[in-house]
């Protein structure tokens, strides 16, 4: 648990205890919201096992545009750091074993990480990965085709495509279900050729 975090934040043992001893483990079943659109974001989340997605309403209908899997931590970044309302809501697919942090405690934990070069670029790098999945998700709409997205998709994130319900996965995509079903039936075809 939270290997995937040490492996990349080489921190000293004493101080890891510190901050995992920060988390609270919580196991959630599936469709549990963990944070709403427009309230203020005061934790951040570890996922040891499930998938959670955020979403956002768009005059009536929800958008999902991110899948969290396991070893990932994730929180409503620019509501957490500033307080401001979050822009997005967090929610479970699946039945989630769950590690959730105070602000405060990450606060204090980012405290040691910026006074040390090394892990300070190690964070900004971590943090900007989820910056840069944002763009590339942002512009397969500006330039790829739906089916395009798809394609890439299932090279990229294979296990979205075989965990995510598939009207999740349309929304994530920019199209109805019943687009979804046509580009999987072609993509069939013409495999079978």
């Amino acid at each position: 648990m939270f290997e995937h975090i040490k492996n990349k934040f080489p921190f000293p043992k004493e101080k890891w205890r510190k901050f995992l001893g920060s988390f609270e483990r919580m196991e959630v079943p599936a469709k549990t919201l963990l944070l709403k659109e427009d309230e203020v974001s005061y934790n951040a989340y570890y996922i040891e096992k499930g998938m959670v997605r955020a979403w956002y309403n768009n005059d009536g209908k929800d958008v999902t545009f991110q899948f969290f899997l396991e070893n990932t931590m994730f929180s409503s970044l620019e509501s957490f750091k500033k307080g401001l309302p979050s822009m997005v809501s967090f929610e479970t697919i699946e039945p989630c074993i769950l590690y959730r942090i105070s602000k405060p405690d990450v606060e204090a934990f980012l405290e040691e990480v910026y006074q040390n070069p090394e892990l300070r670029n190690l964070f900004m790098d971590a943090l900007f990965e989820r910056v840069f999945d944002y763009m590339k998700h942002f512009f397969s709409f500006i330039k790829d085709t739906p089916m395009q997205r798809y394609i890439n998709l299932t090279k990229t994130k294979p296990e979205i495509v075989k965990r995510v319900p598939q009207h999740y996965i349309a929304s994530y995509l920019g199209i109805t279900t019943v687009h979804l079903s046509r580009i999987k039936s072609k993509i069939l075809k013409e495999r079978l050729g």
